[in-house]
Parts: structure tokens; C-alpha cells; sequence
């Protein structure tokens, strides 16, 4: 009998913890949704200008954790770079084939002159799409030039978790040269991106009045001290419809060139960057890169989407935890 008390403190206890939230991914006519509990999470888009995007992404409390634009315009959002598509991963120069900018977002030129130097990520297939306590996307994409010539292959891994305050993407992927070797330049534009809420920036340029949004690294730099340094993880907070949220990306260790450089803007773009080492810092290296034909670059981020600053949402705690899983 004396074991019972245990038993039952123990089972009570197991009662009273929050269920963990289903998590199903399936196709829709834009590529693949994602709920939680059977809310829309975020939708993998195959082709959103010259790639796949994820937008929108709802977070903890429902707000919209991207801008809109260019997918959408929605009043009270800024217009620049219609490039940046919500959430995205690619680079500038890949064989010197542009695949960060669109024709739309040429500045200084004639964009029907300049077109011929962009290129196109081509959704192949999804390979899987998986449910269960957290959400899978597998997807294949061809890198192409705008001869329509193959110049590399991709392939991702998208995890979704969910927790009360938070909502998480794993994002795992493999750059494979496939087609012969593949350079990649030293530039400042690229490679894995979100752009903010218009509100949670820093600048305030639509709304002079709102409170400013901030940006935190790990390495204790903040605002526009951030761009360009190093760090494990960088976050971006402030006020979106009214509440305290935020975005953290977290840099895996065992990602090429850990920890990232991050082209963080106090305007609203936040991405990490491990190739723009000499356009970040003149004194530095140039981070050009050679993938020789047949080998693989890997790049691992993990983002939340959360409640609070970063210290109310303990990034700090959740990069000791995210890089020491194994990978």
C-alpha cells in the first residue's frame, strides 16, 4: 500500500499536464498546409516569385508573424524589397546566377535587361509530408538559371513543433552539386531569411508613434549592432496587434560555418548569412566557397515563435537545449 500514494500522486500528475498538440501537415493548392490542432500554422508555398516561401505563420497567440507584402498588401505594412517573401532560404551568387533578387526588386536598371541573371527554385516533389506530435515537410528542389539550366539541388527538412507559448520550425537543408562545381560568392544577400512584421521592426517607418521593436544576439549586441556578427542565435521582438512577441533563429552547431553572421536590419530583414564574411566586415577573409561536384553543404536553423522578449521565452536555455540534440 505504500506504493500507491506514489502511483497516484504520479498519475495525477501526468493527468494535469498539457496534451501535446497534433500537428498535420497535408497538400493544398499551394503546396503543403500545417495545423496545429487543426489551426492553420503555416503553408509551404512551392512557388511564391522565384522560390518557395512559408507564409503566412501564425504564432502562439494567432498574429501573422511576417509581413504580408508582397504575397498580399495589407495596410499598415511597408513596400520595400518584394523579395522578401516571409520565410526562405537561398543566395546571389550561385555560379554568379542571382537567386535572391526578383526582376520586381532591380533597382538602378532596366529589369527586363537584368532578368537573364536571375534565377528560379524549382519545386521537384515532396518526398514526405508527415503528422503526428510534430509535422514533417521533405521536399527536393532544382536550383535553375534562367536558360533553364540546372546548376544545384536541394534537399529540405521542416519540422514543426508546438508548444503553449511558442511555435517552432526546424529547418534542415542540403545543398547538393549535383551538376558539376558549384561557387558561391561573397555577398551580403542571402541565405536564410524572414522578413518581420512590419510592426516588430525597429525603424517604425509607417508608424512613428508605435514602440520600437529590438534585436538581441546571443552575444549581447543589439539593434544594428547586430548586423554582421557572429552569433548561435539572434532574436527580434516587440509589438505585434498589441502583444509582445517575438522570433528567434537558432544556429545548429553542426551547420556549415557555425555560428552564422547575420544580416539582421533594424528595418524588419533577418537572416543568417554565412557567406558575406568580407561584405560584412572588409577586413575580414572574402567567404567564397567552392562545392565541388558530388559533395553536400548542410545548413540547420531552428526558429521560434514566441511570447515575450528573449529572456520571457528563455532562448538562451532553448539554443543549450536545440544544439545539443543530435543531428
Amino acid at each position: 500500500m505504500k506504493i500507491a500514494k506514489p502511483l497516484c500522486v504520479l498519475a495525477l500528475a501526468l493527468a494535469t499536464l498539457p496534451a501535446r498538440a497534433e500537428v498535420t501537415v497535408e497538400k493544398s493548392a499551394a503546396g503543403a498546409a500545417v495545423k496545429i490542432d487543426g489551426v492553420l500554422f503555416t503553408e509551404y508555398v512551392t512557388l511564391s516569385g522565384n522560390k518557395p516561401i512559408l507564409w503566412p505563420i501564425l504564432g502562439p497567440t494567432g498574429k501573422k508573424m511576417t509581413r504580408d507584402y508582397p504575397m498580399v498588401k495589407t495596410a499598415g505594412e511597408t513596400a520595400d524589397h518584394p523579395h522578401h517573401r516571409s520565410l526562405w532560404f537561398t543566395f546571389d551568387r550561385v555560379n554568379e546566377v542571382n537567386f535572391w533578387a526578383e526582376p520586381a526588386s532591380l533597382t538602378g536598371g532596366d529589369p527586363a535587361k537584368d532578368k537573364p541573371g536571375i534565377g528560379v527554385q524549382r519545386h521537384r516533389a515532396f518526398t514526405s509530408l508527415e503528422s503526428g506530435k510534430t509535422g514533417r515537410i521533405v521536399s527536393v528542389t532544382d536550383w535553375v538559371d534562367a536558360s533553364g539550366r540546372k546548376v544545384l539541388e536541394d534537399e529540405r527538412i521542416l519540422t514543426f513543433h508546438a508548444e503553449p507559448d511558442a511555435r517552432m520550425i526546424d529547418f534542415d537543408i542540403e545543398l547538393k552539386a549535383t551538376e558539376g562545381d558549384v561557387a558561391f560568392g561573397d555577398s551580403k544577400e542571402g541565405v536564410f531569411g524572414i522578413r518581420v512584421p512590419t510592426s516588430l521592426d525597429v525603424e517604425q517607418k509607417v508608424d512613428k508613434a508605435a514602440e520600437p521593436g529590438h534585436i538581441v544576439s546571443a552575444e549581447g549586441l543589439k539593434d544594428g549592432d547586430a548586423w554582421g556578427k557572429p552569433a548561435p542565435w539572434v532574436d527580434y521582438h516587440g509589438k505585434v496587434g498589441g502583444e509582445q512577441l517575438g522570433i528567434a533563429i537558432l544556429n545548429h552547431p553542426s551547420s556549415f560555418r557555425f555560428p552564422t553572421p547575420w544580416h539582421v536590419r533594424t528595418y524588419g530583414l533577418f537572416a543568417a548569412n554565412c557567406f558575406g564574411l568580407q561584405a560584412f566586415d572588409q577586413n575580414a577573409k572574402p567567404g567564397d566557397f567552392k562545392l565541388e561536384k558530388g559533395k553536400s553543404l548542410v545548413f540547420r536553423y531552428r526558429v521560434i515563435f514566441h511570447r515575450g522578449d528573449e529572456k520571457a521565452a528563455k532562448i538562451a536555455e532553448a539554443f543549450t537545449s536545440y544544439s545539443g540534440t543530435a543531428k
